[in-house]
């Protein structure tokens, strides 16, 4: 019942800036709700658009709950009725600067979150609710797997076809939809640049070299 303990204490309403918010005596106030973007894998942009001048936009707010907590993920100039994936994911492929990551090998652990659909504007917004701030993880132990934070977010073109348009060889496709048939991640959120960490942690802590999240 992780969810019960880190709902005590002081809480207040900061946006996602707020990673170096502590309180005198070192201990990090519990924060509410957090806002972020996401960002355009620049190789595909001009296939989630609507048009070239327009530019598409991302945005998360999560709200902390007691049991769980929510995202409202808002789309805004995208192309009218085409389909995305929604992950919560490891790793970005993308540096605090936006620059791809060089170190990038894959997104490592990934759970699949919602579908996303524009509408004949090209606006969209879907809600969920799950553990989601600070705690999201995955383990399995039948392969060795510890307990691995997934703390970006990030939405892939739901196939392959939706992406060949900005490609001059073929879009190979990835498991990130239900029939493990989907295209490129489109949008996704970035490392904080002072813990590269993903988003959705609210309370790094520096252990050694690197900052990990408290629970």
């Amino acid at each position: 019942m992780g969810k019960l303990t880190r709902a005590v204490g002081v809480t207040v309403l900061v946006a996602s800036a707020a990673f170096g918010a502590e309180t005198a005596f070192g201990a990090r106030a519990s924060v509410s709700s957090t806002s972020f973007s996401l960002f355009p894998n620049p190789a595909f942009l001009n296939c989630a658009r609507k048009n070239a001048q327009t530019t598409p936009t991302a945005k998360a707010t999560v709200t902390r709950g007691s049991l769980n907590d929510t995202l409202t993920l808002k789309l805004n100039g995208f192309k009218p009725n085409i389909g995305f994936d929604l992950f919560t994911v490891q790793r970005s492929n993308q540096l605090a600067s936006g620059a791809p990551n060089p170190h990038f090998t894959t997104f490592g652990m990934a759970w699949y979150q919602s579908d996303i659909e524009t509408s004949s504007t090209g606006s969209a917004t879907v809600t969920i609710k799950t553990i989601l701030l600070d705690q999201i993880f995955g383990f399995d132990p039948d392969v060795s797997l510890a307990p691995t934070n997934t703390f970006h977010v990030g939405f892939w073109f739901d196939s392959p076809s939706l992406a060949q348009p900005c490609s001059t060889t073929t879009v190979a496709p990835t498991p990130f939809n239900g029939e493990h048939h989907a295209g490129p991640v489109a949008f996704i959120t970035r490392p904080n640049s002072h813990t590269n960490l993903g988003p959705l942690c609210t309370a790094p802590v520096k252990k050694g070299s690197t900052f990990v999240c408290k629970p």
